[in-house]
């Protein structure tokens, strides 16, 4: 499909397209080797931890848990905690749902499986961490664009997630480079993402 970068595309149409750039991207990244994808996280880690280093207003960060071929978030958990840099994860939400929460993590947190299962911090309400104490939300996806357009599973999570006007964080993709697509289909609701980094890359739309 050729459109106009940016351009907005009828519902089904982007449906139909997203569904099958997802097969094919998610297919790439689970190819990649053991030592590819362990070569690739400590390049794109490092091309994340100097962004931060650059911003000391930064001292509360959301990650998440790696899976399905995605970058390797673990070796920035202990970078951070080094730093001083206090590290949260993504939650269901138990009754708000397509919405996340996000809970304080550190290496004693106790986890649990998801319905989707991937491990997650059980559920502790003082353990909470407000939207508007994040500094930096580190996001998932499956493809980007050079414009900061994110396409994630379809489940909308991370759409809400920064669409909510409590957040002021610094937004960042984080992905392999061969999740780059020329130019994705957007709707309406899609929020571009200012910086997407990769383990060559640093796509700044700030």
């Amino acid at each position: 499909m050729t459109i106009p970068a940016g351009t907005a595309i009828p519902h089904d149409e982007r449906l139909a397209h997203c569904k099958q750039l997802r097969a094919e991207i998610r297919k790439q990244r689970r190819s990649l080797s053991a030592e590819f994808q362990a070569e690739a996280a400590a390049m794109a880690s490092q091309r994340l931890l100097e962004i931060i280093d650059a911003r000391p207003a930064i001292r509360q960060v959301a990650l998440y848990f790696s899976c399905d071929g995605e970058l390797s978030t673990a070796p920035l958990f202990e970078a951070l905690w080094q730093r001083g840099i206090a590290t949260c994860l993504p939650v269901l939400h138990p009754f708000n749902h397509g919405n996340l929460l996000f809970l304080h993590y550190d290496a004693q947190t106790t986890m649990q499986q998801n319905r989707f299962g991937i491990l997650e911090p059980k559920l502790n309400s003082q353990q909470l961490v407000l939207p508007r104490q994040l500094d930096l939300i580190l996001t998932p996806l499956v493809a980007f664009d050079n414009l900061g357009n994110r396409m994630g599973m379809g489940g909308g999570f991370y759409d809400r997630t920064l669409a909510n006007p409590q957040l002021s964080a610094l937004a960042v993709g984080y992905a392999h480079d061969c999740q780059h697509h020329e130019q994705l289909p957007v709707a309406e609701w899609d929020i571009p993402l200012p910086l997407i980094v990769t383990p060559t890359r640093l796509i700044n739309n700030l």
